[in-house]
């Protein structure tokens, strides 16, 4: 999709965002000042995937678009619920703290929040950053615990490229490994992400079957593989207290 088609994609979802009555496909053409063929041409794919409905003429949003909604929501509140579960576990560990997310679609692990290490050698990566399921800690934990379904399709169909000459890429020892991450509760990866670097992660988890997220601490591998007795349990309490605030929204302020 080029940057003109970008361009109207989001001028449809702003003007429906403001219109509860919906609009027409001439007052959507007229508001993004584009022909009403190539309006039309994108509200007939968005209606196709659920993101609009038609009625009558007009166009609203659709069901797709909401769930979409209450996923971003979801995603920004999230980080202030569980913000001082990873404070605390930045002084217990003195090392970098992140919380990271599941993006289904394009199948990789996202950075939403991220407190650094105060030490002067430190493993840090800024709020955005991506990594592949199979070979990070936080990415593998996520998903060791998605339906069965959704795993099994990843794992039949996913590329696993080596990031490093550490990376698990057999889709056999794959699913071993995620049996026994579901099993401990807790994901590890050392230097198979990001050479010289490695990860402790254990869920999150709100109110469905999965997690909302991961809570990780991230680190120079040689020191994380140093102090893993320690680490491991700090953060999966750490990720005990940050479902239970996740749980209970209500009681933090």
């Amino acid at each position: 999709m080029g940057p003109r088609s970008l361009h109207r994609l989001f001028g449809v979802v702003e003007a429906l965002a403001k219109s509860p009555g919906g609009r027409t496909l001439a007052e959507l053409a007229v508001a993004l000042d584009s022909p009403k063929s190539s309006v039309l041409m994108l509200l007939r794919s968005l209606v196709a995937s659920g993101h609009l409905v038609a009625d009558d003429g007009h166009y609203g949003l659709g069901p797709a678009m909401f769930r979409l909604a209450a996923d971003i929501a979801a995603v920004r509140k999230l980080p202030r619920l569980v913000r001082r579960a990873m404070e605390a576990l930045v002084t217990q560990t003195r090392e970098t703290v992140y919380l990271a997310v599941l993006d289904r679609e394009e199948r990789l692990v996202t950075y939403a929040d991220v407190i650094e290490s105060p030490e002067p050698v430190r493993y840090a990566a800024p709020v955005g950053t991506r990594r592949p399921l199979h070979c990070s800690a936080a990415g593998r934990l996520l998903l060791a615990y998605q339906p069965e379904g959704w795993r099994e399709q990843y794992l039949r169909s996913a590329r696993l490229p080596s990031m490093t000459a550490h990376s698990l890429t057999d889709r056999k020892s794959l699913r071993r490994r995620l049996a026994e991450i579901r099993d401990a509760g807790v994901s590890i990866s050392i230097g198979e992400a990001v050479c010289d670097a490695a990860g402790v992660a254990a869920p999150v988890w709100g109110g469905a079957d999965t997690p909302a997220a991961a809570l990780m601490v991230g680190g120079p591998a040689d020191r994380v593989e140093r102090r893993m007795a320690v680490l491991v349990p700090l953060v999966k309490q750490a990720a005990a207290v940050a479902s239970g605030a996740v749980r209970r929204p209500e009681q933090e302020p």
